[in-house]
């Protein structure tokens, strides 16, 4: 790899990093280390914002990028919530509702996927990872500094609004309006401020059209098959009587 790539990469490295970060803060809530847990997650959350900043500003921008990233912001929130349920921090149905956000999301994710479609992070999804990670540090404060009054419960409050929010948002944005398909999302020589052009979503219109006309192409063969079966019975039955 040359000095090129690796510079190219590095909002990727970033990102992959963060993984790393993960058991890291797991163990240190778990053994009640809370500051270093906050300091782990402070660090891990700011390497999200600075990746994001360089891909942006240096055109970085790459499919790997956009596909790991919200992964690693899933993965960070959802082990330090597991820690912070362990622990007995948090109560389990948050995680609980976290989870099955995440899972129906995957779901989504994989099924376009399939479908030679990407579904990308948008400001909304960031938003509520936000504010989770807001909740997740104000619970370590608590705790760390015996606080009295629990105000992180309210900003949990908060972050499952938004994350149920963002559920629909993402719905409506690559389920009803249209689908972003992979050759988009190359950004070889795309800006980062370039918006969708009335010509995309046209193309966007018709590329569901000729899938909803494949589908039913295909469900019209099943239905003549279906028909020769039928009629090749008939004709059997009337052979024999």
């Amino acid at each position: 790899m040359t000095i090129k790539n690796i510079v190219r990469n590095i909002p990727n490295i970033l990102t992959v990093s963060r993984f790393v970060f993960i058991p890291f803060i797991f163990i240190a809530i778990l053994n009640n280390q809370f500051v270093a847990a906050a300091i782990l997650l402070t660090i891990s959350g700011l390497t999200d914002v600075l990746d994001g900043f360089i891909a942006r500003k240096f055109n970085f921008i790459t499919n790997f990028g956009k596909l790991i990233d919200p992964l690693a912001d899933k993965a960070t929130q959802i082990f330090t919530l597991v820690a912070l349920a362990f622990v007995d921090i948090i109560p389990w149905w948050i995680l609980i509702v976290v989870f099955s956000k995440e899972l129906l999301m995957v779901a989504g994710a994989s099924y376009l996927y399939g479908k030679k479609l990407v579904v990308s992070s948008r400001w909304f999804g960031k938003l509520a990872t936000v504010v989770f990670y807001i909740a997740i540090v104000s619970s370590l404060a608590i705790h760390l500094f015996n606080i009295k009054v629990q105000f992180d419960k309210y900003i949990y409050y908060v972050a499952i609004f938004c994350t149920l929010l963002a559920l629909l948002l993402y719905y409506r944005e690559f389920f009803i309006k249209g689908y972003m398909g992979k050759d988009t999302l190359k950004a070889k020589n795309a800006k980062p401020t370039e918006k969708i052009t009335k010509e995309d979503k046209i193309e966007s219109k018709y590329n569901r059209a000729l899938r909803k006309a494949e589908r039913l192409e295909r469900q019209a063969k099943k239905v003549e098959e279906k028909k020769e079966i039928l009629e090749t019975k008939l004709n059997e039955q009337k052979e024999d009587e």
